[in-house]
């Protein structure tokens, strides 16, 4: 049997690697298809907790996973029995090293221990963001180093996720798929692959399209929120609402669309992605000017928010050195507990550095978790007046939707604004 008629009949039996914020949405999709599917991980307290049936993502529930568990779900660490699996689908992160370079280790590290696995009949997908090329040059010369021809024996494919956590008006099924193959065979069986789960599957003519798609998409909304928070800072010059700006913008129909501002940009991919395309266009001769300006505009945000608490705690008779500052949302998005490359952190560590006494409330995040450059012993503190009242100032970094904003401006010394919460003026609010 085939391997188009394997998905087709659902037969196959699917290997997702990495059980983080993409994994686990594809295998929840996957196993509602009526597939059965074999997750891997590395984290072996994550792989009992999805073995349990137990959540490890806030916005994907226990009952989920649970269902997804009786419908057949396993998770393991032994990267062995991705012989067992149809697919071997790679969902690994894809950091920045401390050169701002691609730290592809987690792919070719999951290479190293799938490769000598591997046969004839699968299909590897490498859906983690990285460099046009990688997907060649990289993953191709290790699956063919054990025997295995691309296109012939075994499928290879770049099919970029395209997860965006916590947003109620697109799921794994709606949002269109971009799939290139090493071959045509292999785009053919990618396409089959991903065409049983997602709504519109949209081919490309290869897995290097398929890597720069990815690139283009984030590099875009990266250098747009680069504009517009350099618009915060001259509207916040001239004594203009930069949120009202947008929003009266925002209304004309054509030509316009709405980019918000803040503290600065975190997740797994606006902080990161961009420099990929930079690192690997230098290879080329090409200086990506517009990337690495989006990219110090938006690392200098964390100062500008800084910068604006001290002058209002200045102009109350107040240092920063020893204040009490409470941040509130600390999560990289709203209504999400995903702290990658969150810039309230970033915020954090500044406050730190200047001595200040720092607390946090983020009903996403009850504690501080364990991030890879940034440690934090602190745990979420409860919102109430009196707490409020306690400390010296309040920062809005992340905008949840469950957080009553009133009560803090009401009952808070000093609240910086960085996420346009207070559109009146008040007197203890300061936009920054």
């Amino acid at each position: 049997m085939t391997f188009p008629d394997r998905i087709k009949s659902k037969q196959a039996v699917i290997g997702i690697i990495g059980l983080g914020y993409v994994g686990v949405p594809l295998a929840l999709r996957f196993s509602q298809m009526g597939f059965r599917i074999l997750g891997f991980d590395i984290d072996a307290a994550r792989v009992e907790r999805l073995n349990q049936g137990i959540e490890t993502i806030k916005h994907i529930s226990s009952d989920a996973v649970a269902t997804m568990r009786t419908s057949g779900f396993e998770a393991t660490t032994d990267m062995s029995r991705i012989a067992e699996a149809d697919t071997a689908i790679i969902c690994v992160p894809t950091p920045l090293n401390q050169y701002r370079e691609p730290d592809l280790s987690f792919v070719t590290g999951t290479m190293d221990a799938i490769a000598p696995h591997l046969r004839a009949g699968q299909l590897v997908s490498l859906e983690s963001t990285t460099w046009p090329g990688t997907t060649e040059e990289i993953l191709r010369p290790v699956i063919e180093a054990h025997g295995l021809e691309i296109g012939t024996d075994i499928y290879l494919v770049y099919s970029p996720e395209r997860e965006d956590p916590g947003n109620p008006d697109f799921t794994t099924d709606t949002i269109p798929k971009v799939v290139g193959g090493s071959t045509p065979v292999c785009l053919q069986a990618g396409l089959a692959l991903y065409g049983a789960i997602i709504n519109t599957v949209v081919p490309v003519s290869s897995t290097q399209a398929s890597e720069m798609v990815k690139l283009l998409e984030n590099i875009h909304r990266a250098v747009n929120i680069g504009l517009v928070n350099e618009m915060k800072i001259t509207a916040d010059r001239m004594g203009l609402d930069i949120f009202e700006i947008i929003d009266a913008a925002a209304t004309k129909p054509f030509g316009f669309t709405a980019y918000y501002p803040g503290p600065g940009i975190g997740g797994h991919c606006i902080p990161v992605d961009p420099f990929y395309l930079t690192w690997k266009a230098r290879e080329y001769g090409v200086h990506t000017k517009f990337i690495e300006l989006a990219g110090e505009v938006n690392a200098a945000m964390p100062q500008f928010v800084l910068d604006k608490l001290i002058r209002a705690l200045n102009a109350r008779g107040k240092a920063l050195k020893d204040a009490r500052i409470l941040a509130v949302g600390i999560a990289y998005k709203p209504d999400v507990d995903d702290m990658r490359e969150s810039p309230a952190v970033e915020v954090m560590e500044l406050l730190r550095e200047w001595g200040a006494d720092i607390a946090y409330s983020d009903p996403w995040v009850p504690s501080f978790p364990r991030m890879r450059k940034h440690k934090f012993d602190l745990a979420s503190v409860d919102l109430s007046p009196e707490i409020l009242a306690s400390y010296d100032a309040a920062i809005i970094l992340t905008h949840h939707s469950n957080v009553d904003y009133a009560m803090i401006q009401q009952h808070s010394a000093v609240v910086i604004d960085t996420r346009g919460q207070y559109r009146e003026e008040f007197d203890n609010v300061v936009r920054a």
